[in-house]
């Protein structure tokens, strides 16, 4: 074999991911959302009203993972669609208060995550996505 299994770069960045994954669920655990609908919450409050479809491009989600999140978050009142051909969706005044009861939980994360590995290894994951996009 000419790398060794804990070289593989799949397995880490999904292992990393979990770990990650790990901080933000405790977080959200009081809310009854996932990571991938607290970010949804976070561009839909920060771009406005937008094409469902863009949101998944936006954020590199499964078409499918948008569709459900998106339904679910609907379900529960956080944001409104319409009905066209092209769907586009908002938070609704119940999303918008829930993002902002959201921040200052996801704010502390991110204080955890950046005291833990430094300011300087958030700016290498970030280089890292922009080289393999």
């Amino acid at each position: 074999m000419k790398y060794e299994l804990q070289q593989c770069i799949g397995a880490n960045i999904r292992s990393l991911s979990r770990v990650v994954d790990g901080y933000y669920r405790s977080c959200l655990k009081d809310f009854n959302i996932t990571e991938s609908q607290m970010t949804i919450l976070f561009t839909l409050s920060k771009v406005g009203k937008i094409e469902q479809g863009k949101i998944g491009e936006a954020l590199v989600l499964e078409r499918s993972t948008v569709s459900r999140n998106i339904k679910l978050l609907e379900k529960k009142g956080y944001l409104t669609r319409t009905t066209d051909y092209r769907p586009e969706i908002e938070l609704s005044k119940k999303g918008q208060i829930l993002v902002v009861e959201l921040l200052p939980h996801w704010e502390k994360v991110m204080d955890t995550l950046t005291n833990l590995i430094g300011t300087d290894s958030i700016l290498q994951i970030q280089e890292l996505e922009r080289k393999l996009k």
